[in-house]
């Protein structure tokens, strides 16, 4: 994720990784991945990032967001994916990952997600210009 932030190797993230329930059962993880010069310090680095979550606490940090990319992938789940969201065999997974950029064009967030696909539909609409 180092190179989707523009980051040296050695430069230092912060990590956020979270499972999303439906009724109970696990449908959705996402990690997230923020570097550390800008969210050290913040409510960010702390285990409830608070209301608004990571994003508000960036914007409020000076970061305003500009825009979003997404790569989306259908494919088999690895072995500690399918365990961690209790996939029935045979049962593929969408795997997002999404780049969020401020307003100066500086890649401040990579969200690496994996989502059961028999819990989503995934809809977009789009701009024809």
């Amino acid at each position: 994720m180092a190179s989707k932030l523009n980051l040296a190797s050695d430069d230092l993230v912060i990590v956020r990784a979270r499972r999303y329930l439906l009724n109970g059962h696990p449908v959705e993880t996402a990690t997230s991945y923020i570097p550390a010069s800008i969210a050290r310090d913040s409510q960010i680095a702390q285990p409830n990032s608070g209301p608004g979550g990571i994003y508000a606490r960036l914007e409020e940090l000076g970061h305003r967001l500009d825009h979003f990319t997404e790569e989306i992938r259908a494919r088999m789940p690895l072995r500690d994916e399918a365990r961690s969201l209790k996939l029935a065999p045979g049962v593929p997974v969408f795997h997002l990952v999404r780049t969020a950029y401020d307003q100066a064009g500086r890649p401040v967030e990579v969200c690496d997600t994996v989502m059961s696909s028999d819990a989503y539909v995934l809809s977009y609409e789009l701009p024809a210009r």
